[in-house]
């Protein structure tokens, strides 16, 4: 297969962030062990952990790996038919994609997507990373759905349901950005025009396309929320809607302007942030977002490990057009 050359490291990997980058995040990774020493303390904070079922524990691995197998067949999905047959390299992909996002500081490890289609199918870098915004827009679309649902649960109303709906019709202007994207009017030169023309070629038209690919948007966050919840409520015995708000704040460090080793120290403040003014203790909110942490960082780590049997050639006979029409 051709490996096309590319933006960002032509001969060898992604830039996996700055120095100042890893710096700050190993400041945040020292900081984080140091709170948890002072104020909870690690053996108390680890205890817990002995009392843990480990077929509950085996249940919950098992629903995170299958969110990330079905984000590969949601990026097969998006490009469809463009890696028809190409599951296990695509799943490879996927894996050390989210296993590096979830490892390395200040959300550099997107950029392993992008490097990883050049390498194993030749795809374009800028294309990609083009088509992993939408996809990172449609995470985020849903992630505004489940706090809609925290807020009815906290408070119910059929507002929220309203809203909710409202939020869902708006994914049909994707359908329209994605026609924008063939029109003339972007048409000619300039760096302005080819960077809105490469994005907006990228986005999906299809309207069942971008059903089907928000549907395992859904299945993926769903599984991902079911199996974090479960488990933050062993370690924080509280509400739902609370456990709820709890993982989202911690999904949501990523957005912060800081992001630590692993999202260490990251990761926590997010989580204690969106607990605290729940009502839930500070030290009670900490034990639990760091060993929810660990649960998420065991789980990377494993389903990385994993990642390298699987196959990092695509077969030649890899279907025409690649585009997510």
């Amino acid at each position: 297969m051709n490996r096309a050359g590319g933006e960002s490291g032509q001969n060898g990997g992604p830039r996996l962030g700055r120095p100042r980058d890893w710096i700050l995040g190993g400041s945040l990774l020292l900081a984080l062990i140091v709170a948890v020493q002072i104020s909870v303390g690690w053996g108390p904070l680890l205890a817990p952990w002995r009392d843990l079922s480990p077929w509950l524990l085996a249940w919950l691995f098992l629903l995170t790996a299958l969110s990330y197998a079905l984000r590969a067949v949601r990026v097969s999905d998006y490009f469809r038919p463009r890696f028809d047959g190409q599951f296990p390299v695509m799943l490879r992909l996927t894996i050390l994609h989210n296993t590096a996002n979830n490892l390395m500081p200040m959300r550099s490890g997107e950029l392993v997507f992008p490097w990883l289609m050049r390498r194993y199918f030749g795809h374009g870098f800028l294309d990609a990373a083009a088509a992993l915004l939408w996809i990172r827009l449609l995470d985020l679309h849903f992630l505004a759905l489940i706090g809609l649902l925290i807020l009815y649960l906290s408070h119910p109303s059929w507002l929220w349901w309203l809203a909710a709906a409202l939020w869902l019709a708006g994914l049909g202007t994707l359908a329209i950005l994605g026609a924008m994207g063939q029109g003339a009017w972007l048409a000619g030169e300039g760096r302005i025009r080819s960077i809105a023309r490469r994005l907006l070629l990228a986005a999906p038209r299809d309207p069942r396309r971008i059903a089907r690919v928000y549907g395992w948007t859904i299945l993926i966050w769903s599984l991902k929320f079911a199996a974090f919840t479960s488990l933050l409520k062993f370690f924080l015995p509280t509400d739902i809607w609370r456990l709820l708000a709890g993982v989202m704040g911690a999904e949501l460090s990523s957005v912060l302007p800081f992001h630590g080793i692993a999202g260490s120290g990251s990761y926590e403040l997010a989580a204690v942030a969106a607990l605290v003014p729940l009502g839930v203790d500070a030290k009670l909110a900490l034990a639990g977002a760091v060993n929810l942490h660990l649960f998420l960082l065991g789980s990377t780590l494993i389903l990385g490990a994993l990642a390298f049997l699987l196959p990092n050639k695509a077969v030649e006979s890899v279907g025409g057009g690649s585009g997510p029409g």
